[in-house]
């Protein structure tokens, strides 16, 4: 397993802090696995190859700390965390539990444009799966989500589930290499069940959808122990 990664320059951006640009690709390099759990970084390193201050990337670590991506050891070299099954299975109830409510006011007060807004969603996570663009699909898997919220009323529900889903965003995106139809699917079931005003099969294809992340992570540790924290 590798301990550094290389990194192409940030390129100063309107409006943007240079923290934040550190963060967003700190960020996408752990969700895909380009900087698997235990590799290793150093704030020197970093800065130098992103040609940044010291302090925007230790601020950016810090960041990643806060969300659990992180862990900072004084003295000693920054480290990708391991995936925590115990804080994927918790975020996974708690997400579960807001979704089911979503549903519920969804199916409510969803007309044809929102359906229709969802069905789009959907026929272009199609297409990412048939280009092999899981990054794609997985954006588009919380386009979908979100929209629910935005489209129930409820927009201040996807804050609370994106509090709660960054343990989960790393096994639900290595997840896709093997799932991306399931998922798929279940969106399709879940817009079936909207459409129909069917409380009982909208929360049910939730439910199904949400719960898959169990069976992700048995494969996962399955093929790559090392990346799972064992407590």
């Amino acid at each position: 397993m590798r301990d550094k990664t290389s990194f192409d320059a940030v390129e100063p951006l309107v409006r943007v802090s240079v923290t934040e640009q550190v963060f967003e690709a700190l960020h996408s390099r752990i969700l895909s696995l380009e900087l698997p759990p235990k590799a290793k970084l150093s704030e020197a390193d970093v800065s130098k190859q992103l040609n940044v201050s010291r302090q925007s990337v230790r601020d950016a670590f810090y960041r990643l700390s806060v969300l659990g991506f992180l862990v900072i050891r004084p003295q000693r070299a920054t480290i990708v965390s391991q995936i925590s099954a115990n804080e994927v299975y918790r975020a996974r109830y708690i997400r579960t539990a807001i979704e089911i409510e979503n549903i519920r006011q969804a199916c409510k007060v969803m007309g044809p444009g929102d359906w229709n807004a969802l069905q789009s969603i959907i026929e272009q996570q199609e297409a990412a799966i048939n280009a092999g663009e899981n990054e794609l699909f997985h954006e588009l898997d919380n386009a979908f989500h979100h929209a629910i919220c935005d489209r129930a009323g409820v927009p201040y529900a996807w804050d609370a589930i994106q509090e709660n889903k960054v343990h989960t965003d790393r096994v639900r995106f290595l997840s896709l290499a093997f799932s991306a139809q399931d998922s798929l699917s279940d969106h399709i079931a879940i817009l079936d069940g909207l459409r129909a005003r069917d409380v009982d099969a909208a929360t049910a294809a939730v439910r199904t959808h949400l719960s898959r992340i169990e069976g992700a992570i048995a494969q996962l540790r399955e093929q790559n122990h090392e990346w799972f924290d064992d407590q």
